[in-house]
């Protein structure tokens, strides 16, 4: 069985990962809306 504490690493490695794809997600979704603000100008 696993011991609690590599379960916590795991979540914990769980919600960085999650963090990461969120914020490249949001880092995409600024970049395009500049794209476009300034293709507009």
């Amino acid at each position: 069985m696993e011991s609690p504490r590599d379960s916590r690493t795991a979540e914990q490695i769980r919600k960085s990962r999650n963090r990461v794809l969120a914020l490249s997600l949001a880092a995409f979704v600024v970049l395009v809306f500049f794209i476009s603000i300034a293709k507009m100008s």
